[in-house]
């Protein structure tokens, strides 16, 4: 996990309207809030607390003089570009044929300032973003490569992507300089080659020669990037992984509350959005203004198509087999009007539930059961998010003292429980795994109570993750599950107010301060353990303990690819039935199903994963997503809807049935039966939450109070 941020200054960028996804109309207003780069260094500093580095990059016009005659489309001709070296380093010892900037010639015209912090997890060598290669080209990354391009053990993600963008520009020949001459079909192996990474990601790449900037996130958003598209109070192109605080105007925590700081942030929202997922380039070139013929300098936005083919299959998130076909109609029924069929409603769900229950799901003799599909996937999946080079080669201290380099946020729902479950099969035994499990209600909160249940069926299905190591350093062998108990007072945390409402930006209601607070003290990971409940023979007290592991591995994108929401069941229920032609009769409820469950995938980058990363990356942890992994959610896609969920059913069997399915397969029995609770009502802060900003359960209900805006109940 790292935190990485741009800021483009003294260029005019044109064509950002056609890339901003918010549908209020940009800000206009000059006193917009002052953005403090020391400031925005500490934020993405927090994200990376193993480095914080810096690269400036000016791009300066040349006289009429010093540039020579060239064709048109070569302005990049007009154009010095020079690299700013950081306090004590000598970037021309370092980077050969990279210009580095004299202050005392010329004057820059714009400038390009990166800013990079890194939370290093992989790789045998400790690196320093913004990293720069032999050909001046600039990239900032914060991601992680688990697929599509090779990284070898001992290297790098970001190193090895450098290495791989730096060949597909042809400016480069081994090292030498010579004139730039990439052609736009040349060009496009940047999007190609950045569209071919399997995981999460969000980039920024300056490619010297060509005079272009690219920047982008993943398909699914699972990395955080943020933009500040230009305006007249600041004219200036921002990107980062999170807000700064200071964007929010002052307040002391002494005499403000979470509604004061939202009073005074109503600002912020205008000012920040979510970069839309995608991959985006600016070419920077001079050119003539109308008034004076004097040359400008300006860059024009684009965003490019997903160059992978089977990308772009789970961007569309299409699913060949939604409906069952109504087979106990023969056509002779069905040469009719749709209208003149009246088959009573109750009549057709019986129906579909005789279908359900037969040949549906007869599957052949050696067929691999769908269940099997997902949890061979889910497997795979959570083995290329922990069992690599950071377990392999740094963490054997860990088995020493304990300390756990891999935590879950855990409920002991059949989400958590699932991955729980999996990691343990995955991870080897002598690592301690830690169940990070936050409450507002002490062990009343629901969750709570689940996550007791929950660590009591890991243990006996799993009771082989014990220590193997000298018992003299360890005492008698431990279970090495460990449930970390995080207990919270909403009141508590009226002087992390500013700090919570920047991090959940640009998302602003009720519901996501909730769920960005639950996730932020998670993953802070400090709280208590019982010794006792953990089976830890060496110490049956109740002690405090603060979680070590860098790496959190998270649920999300269950909900929303196997029909776990209310909402979803509303929707199947609403649903009627379609007449598709001859012996071609199916239920509307599915199709509606689908297309709510595709909303939820398409916008999740928007609703969800932007907040949930920056809340727990501020504390200095990377959450992997397993559920989002592209073959897990290719698998899901090729399985007929009916397999994934099946709505007839009563909650906590029909909703999420396939993963319901996989739960068993593990032996977690319990947790199949468990119904949804979201974290906000399972930790019970929706609760408390309701009751300081609304009086009531009842009153915020009333007002849906999960989608109001934290500044609408003030104003």
């Amino acid at each position: 996990m790292c935190g990485i941020a741009l800021l483009v200054s003294g260029i005019d960028i044109v064509g950002c309207d056609l890339c901003r996804e918010s549908l209020d109309p940009p800000s206009f207003d000059d006193d917009e809030p002052a953005l403090v780069v020391e400031d925005l260094k500490d934020a993405i500093g927090r994200r990376g607390p193993d480095s914080l580095g810096s690269k400036k990059v000016f791009l300066t016009l040349k006289s009429a003089q010093s540039s020579r005659k060239h064709d048109e489309g070569r302005v990049e001709e007009d154009l010095d570009v020079s690299i700013e070296a950081d306090a004590n380093e000598n970037l021309c010892s370092r980077f050969e044929g990279v210009k580095v900037r004299d202050h005392s010639n010329s004057q820059s015209y714009g400038e390009l300032y990166f800013l990079g912090a890194t939370l290093q997890l992989r790789g045998v060598s400790h690196i320093i973003q913004p990293l720069v290669d032999s050909s001046g080209n600039i990239l900032l990354f914060n991601g992680e490569i688990f697929g599509g391009i090779h990284v070898s053990d001992d290297r790098n993600d970001a190193e090895t992507l450098l290495h791989v963008l730096e060949r597909h520009c042809c400016c480069n020949d081994n090292g030498k300089e010579k004139v730039c001459s990439c052609s736009e079909a040349k060009v496009q192996h940047i999007s190609e080659t950045i569209s071919m990474i399997k995981g999460p990601w969000a980039l920024v790449y300056w490619q010297r020669k060509s005079r272009t900037l690219w920047f982008g996130r993943d398909v699914f958003g699972r990395r955080s990037l943020l933009v500040h598209w230009p305006t007249l109070g600041d004219p200036r192109l921002l990107l980062s992984s999170v807000s700064p605080a200071s964007a929010i105007r002052k307040a002391s925590c002494t005499q403000t509350s979470l509604d004061t700081e939202a009073e005074h942030s109503t600002t912020i929202g205008s000012y920040w959005e979510e970069l839309p997922c995608g991959i985006y380039s600016i070419h920077f070139k001079a050119f003539e203004t109308s008034v004076n013929l004097e040359k400008n300098l300006a860059g024009e936005v684009r965003k490019h198509n997903w160059i992978d083919t089977s990308l772009n299959k789970l961007v569309k998130w299409e699913r060949t087999s939604i409906d069952p076909k109504m087979e106990l109609f023969s056509s002779k029924h069905h040469q009719g009007q749709p209208e003149q069929l009246a088959l009573p409603s109750a009549f057709l769900k019986g129906m579909n539930h005789a279908r359900a229950s037969s040949d549906i799901h007869n599957h052949m003799p050696g067929d691999v059961q769908p269940a099997e599909k997902v949890l061979s996937a889910l497997r795979k999946s959570v083995r290329r998010r922990t069992v690599n080079r950071f377990i392999q080669a740094t963490c054997q201290k860990d088995k020493m003292d304990d300390h756990a380099p891999i935590a879950v946020l855990f409920s002991g729902g059949l989400d958590s429980m699932i991955l729980a479950a999996i990691l343990d099969q995955c991870l080897d035994p002598g690592y301690t795994i830690d169940l990070l499990n936050v409450s507002f209600d002490s062990q009343l909160a629901p969750d709570r109570v689940s996550a007791r249940t929950g660590l009591a069926e890991l243990q006996k299905i799993a009771p082989h993750r014990r220590s193997f190591q000298n018992p003299e350093i360890l005492g008698t062998a431990d279970n090495r599950w460990r449930l970390v108990e995080i207990d919270a007072i909403l009141s508590d945390l009226t002087c992390e107010a500013k700090h919570l409402l920047s991090l959940i930006h640009p998302a602003k209601t009720y519901m996501d301060l909730n769920i960005g607070m639950a996730l932020w003290l998670a993953a802070g990971g400090d709280g208590w353990v019982d010794g006792s409940l953990c089976n830890l023979q060496n110490n049956n007290q109740r002690y405090q303990y603060k979680s070590s592991a860098r790496i959190l591995i998270v649920g999300s994108g269950a909900d929303e690819q196997c029909a776990g929401y209310g909402r979803h069941r509303t929707k199947y229920r609403l649903g009627g039935y379609v007449w598709h032609g001859i012996d071609a009769f199916s239920s509307f409820s599915w199709v509606a199903l689908h297309e709510e469950m595709r909303l939820d995938v398409q916008r999740i980058w928007k609703r969800n994963m932007g907040r949930d990363d920056r809340c727990i990356s501020d504390r200095g942890k990377e959450a992997r997503f397993p559920f989002l992994d592209e073959d897990v959610i290719r698998t899901l896609l090729e399985l007929p809807l009916w397999d994934i969920a099946d709505l007839d059913r009563p909650v906590g069997i029909g909703d999420k049935k396939i993963l319901r399915e996989v739960s068993r397969l593990l032996g977690l029995e319990q947790a199949a039966a468990m119904p949804k609770r979201a974290i906000q009502f399972g930790s019970r802060i929706a609760r408390e939450s309701n009751r300081k900003n609304f009086g009531s359960n009842r009153a915020a209900n009333q007002a849906s109070a999960g989608s109001v805006d934290i500044h609408q109940l003030i104003n």
